[in-house]
């Protein structure tokens, strides 16, 4: 009977509930989902991993390539991250070309990296105008359900911790190239930006880290970017207003939380390397 009233009416089910300050899955309005970090998931890769933020998974996997740098920024390497979603990890997505929403989110991770420079494009750039390192970071979720952004980032940026690039001696007289396979180095991660996900439920109830069933209902989602206990970023596309009171809130509990999983990705890191 609850199954099918929640069907029926979404809104007035999860109104009940939110009365009460707790939500369907058993959380209360301003509680996070546990969040899950493994490194080196694909062996085949120069760095890889796997986040999940509550029944959200994605995994990264970073291949590197030498290429030649761009004639505009003929000093600086490239970052160029991809995120798919393929049907598999969820009935709303469908096979095709890439969907609206993971175009977004591509675009969005390009420029949470880009502002809050957590790598310096020009330390993969081996020789000006002639070669550098071109890093693809291809996400792939395997389960939806919401915050996806969280998860995206996470993966990333411990993926990018675990990155190990081969040393590279170039011959510019002779364009001649010498990759040495047995001395690795790691990238130089300069922050760590962390992404927390509200949504606004009835245009004045703020859901923390909310599901996609709570993403499609609500009138408005936003993502909060903070690096080093600093706000990045602030990401809302439209919909409902919100205080600056419940705003400032807001800030102050992703820096909180960023904190965490920061210590989260270090300890992965750590376990990784021993």
């Amino acid at each position: 009977m609850a199954e099918s009233f929640r069907v029926l009416h979404p809104i007035k089910y999860y109104r009940d509930y939110i009365a009460s300050n707790v939500r369907p899955d058993g959380r209360g309005l301003h509680k996070f989902r546990p969040v899950l970090v493994n490194i080196g998931s694909i062996q085949t890769a120069d760095g890889s991993a796997l986040a999940k933020v509550g029944d959200t998974t994605v995994i990264c996997g970073i291949k590197a390539e030498l290429c030649t740098p761009k004639p505009e920024c003929a000093r600086e390497g490239f970052l160029i991250p991809n995120v798919e979603l393929p049907p598999l990890c969820s009935p709303k997505f469908r096979p095709g070309p890439p969907s609206d929403e993971a175009q977004v989110a591509s675009q969005l991770l390009a420029n949470i990296v880009k502002n809050s420079k957590c790598i310096n494009l020009q330390e993969l750039c081996l020789f000006p105008e002639k070669l550098a390192w071109c890093l693809f970071a291809d996400i792939i979720c395997i389960s939806y359900d919401g915050s996806l952004m969280d998860a995206c980032i996470i993966a990333l940026m411990a993926a990018l911790k675990s990155v190990q690039l081969p040393v590279v001696d170039y011959d510019p007289a002779a364009d001649s190239r010498l990759v040495n396979e047995e001395e690795k180095k790691s990238l130089n991660i300069k922050s760590v930006p962390i992404c927390s996900t509200f949504s606004i439920f009835d245009e004045k109830v703020v859901l923390y880290d909310p599901t996609d069933e709570e993403e499609s209902l609500c009138s408005s989602t936003f993502n909060i970017v903070v690096r080093e206990d600093q706000l990045s970023s602030v990401h809302k596309p439209g919909g409902a207003p919100i205080s600056d009171e419940k705003l400032f809130e807001c800030i102050k509990v992703s820096k909180e939380r960023a904190s965490t999983i920061c210590k989260l990705i270090e300890t992965a890191i750590h376990e990784n390397n021993t």
